[in-house]
């Protein structure tokens, strides 16, 4: 796992951004509009997304349109994949001991 998605990541404002993204791409003006912060900043974060490949830009006439690139995000997931077995696997057995428990307790009453 490449060590700029972690980084990238790290930002409220740039989740804010992926979030956007996710639903369709947008020109920048549009980001700086839904995040509320200036066209500079906006930019800025947007480039540290666009190098750490989250990001691409699709160059339209004289805007520039961001949209997702969910190929890091994949490797972030497989990254993931074995916690969340493990995560999976202890909350099952959670889930079958309250049942248990429950069902000891209706005996008793």
């Amino acid at each position: 796992m490449h060590e700029a998605v972690w980084a990238a990541l790290n930002d409220p404002h740039r989740r804010a951004v992926l979030t956007l993204l996710r639903q369709r791409p947008h020109a920048v003006g549009e980001l700086v509009g839904a995040l509320s912060l200036s066209q500079p900043t906006t930019s800025k974060h947007l480039r540290v997304l666009r190098e750490a490949g989250l990001v691409r830009v699709l160059p339209a006439a004289q805007r520039r349109i961001y949209a997702l690139d969910p190929a890091p995000l994949a490797e972030l997931d497989a990254w993931l994949a074995p916690y969340r077995a493990l995560w999976n696997d202890r909350l099952d057995a959670l889930g079958r001991h309250l049942d248990a428990t429950v069902t000891d307790e209706q005996r008793e009453t």
